[in-house]
């Protein structure tokens, strides 16, 4: 089979190796499609600070079980699944109370550990979730960024009847939108400066959308939801104009959700904050429940991911596809590699 390595910034080769066996407890999944996200594309820009090279890519993925270990009841061939990437220890007092994303160990396939991007990939069956027969593949490699999304919107708890501002449309925060308005906000407005991504995330159902080069952010909040403006703000942009857009204009007394990663240190007015006793907090990646809320959520057709699908690959053109990426930042949300074409 063949197997994706990027060698060093900028550099893929396909090295001939041999399909694994699925040991003890594990599974052999043949990988039908990969997701590229922002992070890949640090790694591809030799930017990521915490990705070595050589390494194989590959987190969000879809596939199908095509053998299975010893010990292993829950899965039967054939079986469409997504697979959880997170590598944790089990021993460190975030994992001893259930919230493994936070592990002081972690590690994540497609960074600093073996990614999926390959014919075939063996992984523990604890880490492999089923996807409906009815979801394409496609969709399947996009549950992961969907689980982000959930997690982070669960950041303050049932969102039921809250009116929701969501700032950046990118794959990100388009998912935060939908996740925020499927799980039961009243009113829901994401703000961009791409006319494209605003399209894209109209098309998916969001209430308002706003673009910020050519409309106040605080005159649209405004005009959204009146004078108590928004009850939370979710940051999925993630640099010192938006969070700053953020706590400038937060109703007081409200929530901000960072869920973007910054690039570098944060200048903001942490005075403003502390003076209007504004709650921030942030997110980190997921749990499997998001991953089974985030399916629920496609399922009822209350989150639609296909229209995030910008462009797709075949394996061998993994180069191109960032390429593509990178020519097209502001009119691309999610390229999908196809494994086995």
């Amino acid at each position: 089979m063949l197997q994706q390595i990027m060698t060093a910034p900028g550099k893929i080769e396909f090295r001939e190796v041999p399909v694994p066996k699925p040991g003890e407890g594990q599974v052999l999944i043949k990988i039908m499609n990969i997701g590229i996200c922002g992070s890949d594309i640090h790694v591809y820009h030799g930017e990521h600070p915490f990705t070595s090279y050589p390494v194989t890519q590959g987190h969000e993925v879809s596939g199908e079980v095509v053998e299975i270990g010893s010990n292993i009841t829950d899965f039967h061939l054939g079986q469409k699944v997504t697979i959880e990437p997170q590598v944790y220890c089990s021993n460190c007092y975030p994992c001893r109370h259930g919230k493994y994303n936070l592990c002081e160990e972690l590690k994540v396939m497609g960074f600093q550990t073996t990614g999926t991007a390959s014919h075939f990939f063996a992984v523990d069956a604890s880490k492999v979730t089923p996807i409906p027969e009815d979801m394409s593949f496609e969709e399947g490699a996009m549950i992961e960024p969907l689980a982000v999304a959930v997690h982070g919107v669960k950041q303050v708890g049932n969102v039921k009847g809250l009116n929701i501002v969501v700032i950046g449309a990118g794959p990100i925060g388009n998912l935060v939108a939908q996740a925020a308005k499927g799980m039961g906000a009243a009113k829901v407005m994401v703000t961009d400066v791409s006319d494209l991504r605003l399209k894209k995330a109209r098309e998916c159902g969001i209430d308002v959308c706003v673009n910020t080069r050519e409309k106040d952010f605080g005159e649209a909040m405004t005009e959204a939801f009146g004078p108590d403006k928004a009850d939370v703000i979710y940051d999925c942009a993630g640099n010192n104009i938006t969070m700053g857009q953020a706590i400038k204009h937060a109703r007081k007394g409200s929530i901000i959700v960072l869920v973007a990663v910054f690039a570098g240190m944060a200048t903001v007015d942490l005075a403003v904050a502390n003076d209007h006793e504004l709650d921030i907090k942030s997110t980190m990646m997921y749990r499997h429940e998001d991953y089974l809320d985030g399916i629920s959520l496609v399922k009822e057709n209350k989150v639609y991911l296909k229209p995030l699908i910008s462009k797709t690959f075949a394996f061998k053109d993994y180069l191109k596809a960032y390429q593509y990426i990178d020519d097209n930042r502001e009119t691309t949300m999610k390229v999908i590699i196809n494994v086995q074409e």
